[in-house]
């Protein structure tokens, strides 16, 4: 009889909870679809359940709660979801080596050029400029001319084509793999700018590399 009461309270539980989980939803109360969820995994775990739970924590910007629930190590067996929750929230974490390795894992699922782009700009981050430089040229080869990537470094954040991205990257690769060839890295970075004129950072990018560039000396060029 207690076994038969038990089951029959861990019932109601669950139908009570995903009862509330579907007023929060639409509600869009973040707050009470987590308190929702965390109740409903500790009733009856499920992988799915955690995996929807950890992916409203990134969302919500919460990146160390969401790795909390699902954890940081890589897994064959995670689903897709799973992997970008922990691919987004260990870049956002500034752990890029880590945030590498689950990015690459979606890339070998499924090969996009925005999956190229987030470890392109990672691969730049961990020095390793090769590395980068195999994405960016897939990017470029794939890139649509509707696909676009967001920049935050403004305080009204802005898009630009995802090719022009891509040439962004390639210039500041070209510059790292060699310092005395900055023009180079500016053809590049002027392709960027061609394409997407408003691309802020590429703007900045290119001041940097020209006031790099030796001066002119005028007494050299008289002689």
């Amino acid at each position: 009889m207690g076994l038969l009461a038990s089951a029959q309270t861990k019932t109601e539980l669950q139908k009570h909870y995903e009862a509330f989980y579907k007023e929060m939803r639409n509600q869009g109360d973040v707050s009470g679809v987590i308190n929702a969820l965390t109740h409903l995994n500790v009733i009856s775990p499920s992988e799915q359940r955690k995996d929807t739970l950890a992916y409203i924590y990134a969302n919500d910007g919460q990146h160390m709660q969401a790795l909390n629930t699902i954890g940081i190590d890589k897994k064959d067996s995670d689903s897709d979801l799973a992997v970008q929750v922990k691919a987004i929230s260990l870049k956002a974490l500034n752990q890029p080596k880590r945030a590498i390795e689950q990015f690459q894992v979606l890339y070998n699922r499924n090969q996009n050029p925005y999956l190229a782009y987030e470890l392109a700009d990672l691969k730049i981050q961990t020095e390793d400029s090769n590395g980068a430089m195999t994405y960016i040229e897939y990017g470029l080869a794939n890139a649509k001319d509707d696909m676009k990537h967001a920049f935050y470094e403004r305080q009204q954040p802005y898009e630009v084509s995802l090719k022009a991205a891509f040439y962004n990257l390639k210039g500041l690769v070209q510059f790292n793999l060699d310092k005395n060839n900055i023009d180079d890295a500016l053809t590049s970075i002027n392709k960027a700018l061609e394409i997407a004129p408003n691309f802020n950072l590429a703007s900045l990018t290119k001041q940097a590399l020209e006031s790099r560039k030796e001066p002119i000396d005028p007494v050299k060029t008289e002689k």
